[in-house]
């Protein structure tokens, strides 16, 4: 997977998997990682999906709807990914904290939902839930926060609440962080986000 990895300045800390949203690339979120903790290793990769030429974590059927069985597909392809990063790159593999934003955000959640020990914690920037009608992997008290627009024509406000306590069913430590901006990433839920990273990390 094409990606951008910077070692982590300080010994301990975490690596941010960043994964961006449709028609983003590896570079569009490292901003983010800089404003929750520039001391931490950071690894952006860039979906290896193309829909009308837009990078994509994983094939949709229509707007809203998955297509569940490359999204299964992907969600595989990515922890191998994250298998031999961590080999190569020599970081920390039980210490990866996913940063993603939509689509991003998505396999991010999928990735929660069919491994327990995928990440150590997320922080999912105006997801959806990845899949329904399925048992999850255990989250042993795994820290998630979730930022959502109560106005997001994308991803509409139940989807929020149902992934929430989807994940907290499973064992996580999920909370949301409501915005009023559509489904814009702002600076305020960035803010937000790395308040909760300090309390949690």
């Amino acid at each position: 997977m094409i990606h951008v990895f910077k070692a982590a300045k300080q010994a301990n800390k975490p690596t941010f998997l960043l994964l961006h949203g449709t028609g983003g690339t590896e570079k569009d979120l490292i901003p983010l990682a800089d404003m929750i903790d520039p001391e931490a290793a950071v690894l952006s990769v860039r979906g290896n999906v193309s829909e009308h030429g837009m990078p994509r974590f994983f094939k949709r059927l229509a707007e809203g709807v998955f297509d569940e069985e490359d999204l299964i597909f992907r969600t595989g392809e990515l922890r191998d990914f994250l298998d031999e990063a961590a080999e190569k790159y020599e970081f920390d593999r039980d210490n990866i904290i996913a940063i993603g934003y939509s689509n991003g955000a998505n396999i991010a959640a999928s990735l929660l939902y069919h491994f327990s020990d995928s990440l150590k914690g997320a922080i999912l920037h105006h997801p959806m839930v990845p899949r329904r009608n399925i048992t999850l992997a255990k989250q042993q008290g795994t820290p998630i926060f979730i930022t959502a627009g109560d106005n997001d024509p994308i991803c509409p406000r139940s989807e929020a609440i149902e992934l929430e306590q989807m994940l907290r069913e499973a064992g996580a430590d999920a909370s949301i962080h409501w915005e009023s901006n559509g489904h814009s990433l702002t600076h305020t839920e960035v803010q937000a986000a790395a308040e909760w990273y300090r309390k949690h990390f």
